[in-house]
């Protein structure tokens, strides 16, 4: 089962790596928030266009390592349709997902493809990069222009 995961991991996150998906900047957005983490240089901005409390669109721009581009692209996937109030828990259960208890099993039913960024537990720096975008989410949809830093 695990060589599974491990397999399917690197399969998801190369796919969204080298075809991140709602990449660009778009036309029109009315939420926008900046991400980078100074470590490793990744950054990112987070457009959302939410009109009556549900994300209709969410794109992401910048530049990142792989874990760090997949994670944003499958965040956008996920976030598009989705109320603020489950986005903001989405938030809260994939970064829980990633920096919690190293033993917890992820629930891929719940997750989706998303479990399989899972595996980044175990190697504590990649959790900056899987969290990047998420947190730079989570300030578009509090509405808040600072810049967010995993540091």
């Amino acid at each position: 089962m695990m060589d599974d995961v491990r397999e399917l991991y690197q399969e998801v996150i190369l796919d969204h790596s080298r075809r991140p998906r709602n990449y660009g900047e778009p036309l029109e957005c009315n939420r926008c928030a900046h991400g980078e983490n100074p470590l490793c240089g990744d950054k990112i901005t987070v457009f959302l266009t939410i009109k009556d409390s549900v994300v209709e669109k969410a794109a992401f721009d910048g530049r990142g390592c792989a874990i760090s581009i997949a994670s944003a692209s499958l965040m956008t996937e996920m976030m598009t349709g989705m109320t603020v109030e489950d986005a903001r828990d989405l938030f809260s259960r994939f970064h829980e997902l990633v920096a919690g208890d190293p033993a917890a099993e992820a629930d891929w039913e719940e997750l989706d493809k998303l479990a399989v960024l899972s595996g980044v537990r175990a190697f504590p720096v990649r959790v900056k990069c899987a969290t990047l975008a998420w947190h730079t989410l989570n300030a578009a949809l509090r509405d808040r222009a600072d810049t967010v830093s995993t540091e």
